[in-house]
């Protein structure tokens, strides 16, 4: 049945590979969107602490210093989640992780960007401009950015918008795009772990997140 589905999809996993970073978030995003999927690709780690991301040998894969990057067997190179993940959804539909029409994939779409720039975008914004290890660090990629302090309040408090709009949007549809488990999901789950690393999370009394978060973080692919 696998080789089957390649040769339907042109799709042959054990081909690639993908530039990887166990606990980095956008990473995460990838492996999590995979594992729904039902996909292994072959895995590089590439160790940020250690600035591997940033040597000549990176960069000459990545010139943006950033993982993933989802490498193909004829050099091609991917190197953004949700590209790598539109991919992913094209050559295996099933399940469907980015809508399933045109009106669905919009607001699918919808969703997801609004957990990347009023969720992911605040939560890296605290831990970049407020952690030690990222002293002129505080843009990811090969270039130096001093810390900005003041960022880091200023993303507490854009984080605790989000939480409050993704409470509202849970009280009103069982997943954060609509009635399945989408890649909004993903990306709101890995968003509320890594806000945590900043001591950032979402307040008990927002219920619909508590249950939201219960349900999705049980699913194997959260573990990926």
């Amino acid at each position: 049945a696998e080789e089957t589905r390649k040769k339907e999809t042109g799709m042959n996993a054990a081909a690639m590979k993908l530039y990887d970073h166990p606990q980095a978030p956008n990473p995460r995003r990838v492996r999590v969107f995979l594992a729904e999927k039902g996909i292994e690709v072959p895995a590089q780690t590439v160790d940020l602490m250690a600035g591997e991301n940033v040597r000549p040998d990176f960069l000459a894969v990545n010139p943006a210093g950033t993982v993933p990057v989802l490498e193909f067997g004829d050099g091609t190179r991917i190197t953004e989640s949700a590209a790598i993940c539109r991919y992913f959804e094209s050559v295996r539909p099933e399940p469907p992780l980015m809508g399933t029409d045109a009106r669905d994939r919009a607001l699918v779409e919808m969703r997801h960007r609004q957990v990347e720039l009023n969720g992911m975008a605040p939560a890296g914004e605290m831990l970049r401009n407020g952690s030690r290890r990222f002293e002129n660090r505080a843009l990811a990629g090969p270039h130096p950015f001093a810390q900005i302090p003041e960022l880091v309040e200023r993303g507490r408090t854009r984080i605790g918008l989000f939480f409050a709009w993704l409470d509202k949007v849970l009280g009103e549809t069982e997943y954060v795009a609509g009635a399945r488990y989408t890649i909004a999901d993903i990306a709101a789950l890995v968003t509320v772990d890594f806000a945590r690393w900043s001591k950032a999370e979402p307040d008990p009394a927002q219920k619909h997140i508590a249950a939201w978060y219960e349900k999705v973080s049980a699913r194997p692919s959260a573990k990926a």
